[in-house]
Order: structure tokens, then C-alpha cells, then sequence
């Protein structure tokens, strides 16, 4: 995986010490709420970022993370994962934003980028967003980047909207 550059962004490969810096994200109650989700413990925040580690050494992809160009400060984490899908081999792209930075378009700049460089560089043909019915911030961003919503789903008791792109995404 490559460092992607954007105007306002530097999303790098993720690292072990990144754990402390997103704790700031997956540690905040109002966050995962979103998710449905209890906030984080620091032991399950390294947890997560250990199992995505596994994932880019198993796949060659997977999640980088967001920092501002202008201060290098970590914000945010977003970019692809291999998942299962109704038994159908997706890659999924995903974005994660701290709190207070929502609202200026860095999730949308952000996702974009991974976009361009999944079906540039990597070739990839498709991917798909898993987004909760009820974030429609979320489902802006996907829409945004050229993401089309296919159909609702239910996934582990929580209802979903399924966008996918199909060639190249849209101008963020």
C-alpha cells in the first residue's frame, strides 16, 4: 500500500501505534453510536487495528489512515476490506471520520481517493458500501463519489443500505 494524497489529506498505510490516535474515534460514545455500539476499550481499539493489519498483509489492501496534511494530526481511518456478502466476495470501502471534523467533505475527499486508486491502480471492477439506514451523512459521502444504492439489507440485525460503484467514481 502507497501513501494517497489529496488537497487536505495524507492517508497512509495504518500502523500498530495508530491504536492510540483513532482511540479518539472508536473510544467516543456519540461515535458509535452509529454503529450501534458501545465505545471502545483501548485493549479492543488495538485489537481492531492488530486485525486490520492482518487483513492489508492478507489481501495487499486495506484501510489507511487520515491525517491533515497541514499539522500530520490523525483523524480518521478509511479505505477497503474484503467481506462476505449474502455469499458473494465483496471489497468494501469504508470511512471513519473523528466527530468534530464532520460536515467539511474530508470523509467525501477521503473516500474519493480510495475510489480513484481502487479501480485505478488496483483494477478493482467493484466495490461496495455497507451503510446503517439511518447515517444519511454516510450515505451523502457514497453518493458523492459516484456510489449508486442497490437495495436495503439486514445484516446482523441492523438494517442497511447497500451503494456500489461499478468502473470509475465520480469527482469528489
Amino acid at each position: 500500500m502507497t501513501d494517497l494524497l489529496t488537497p487536505r489529506l495524507r492517508l497512509r498505510p495504518m500502523r500498530a501505534e495508530d491504536a492510540q490516535p483513532l482511540f479518539a474515534l472508536f473510544g467516543d460514545a456519540s461515535f458509535m453510536a452509529a454503529f450501534d455500539s458501545p465505545p471502545f476499550g483501548m485493549q479492543q481499539m488495538d485489537r481492531w487495528v492488530a486485525r486490520n493489519l492482518e487483513h492489508q498483509r492478507q489481501h495487499g489492501y486495506g484501510l489507511y489512515t487520515i491525517e491533515l496534511r497541514e499539522t500530520d494530526e490523525v483523524i480518521g481511518d478509511c479505505g477497503l476490506e474484503h467481506m462476505d456478502l449474502d455469499g458473494t466476495p465483496e471489497v468494501e470501502l469504508g470511512y471513519d471520520l473523528r466527530r468534530d471534523l464532520w460536515g467539511r467533505g474530508l470523509a467525501t475527499e477521503a473516500a474519493g481517493a480510495v475510489a480513484r486508486h481502487a479501480c485505478g491502480e488496483l483494477g478493482m471492477p467493484r466495490l461496495v458500501s455497507l451503510v446503517r439506514a439511518s447515517n444519511l451523512a454516510s450515505a451523502r459521502v457514497a453518493a458523492k463519489i459516484g456510489m449508486r444504492r442497490e437495495r436495503e439489507l439486514e445484516r446482523d440485525g441492523a438494517r442497511y443500505l447497500l451503494f456500489a460503484l461499478v468502473g470509475e467514481p465520480g469527482a469528489d
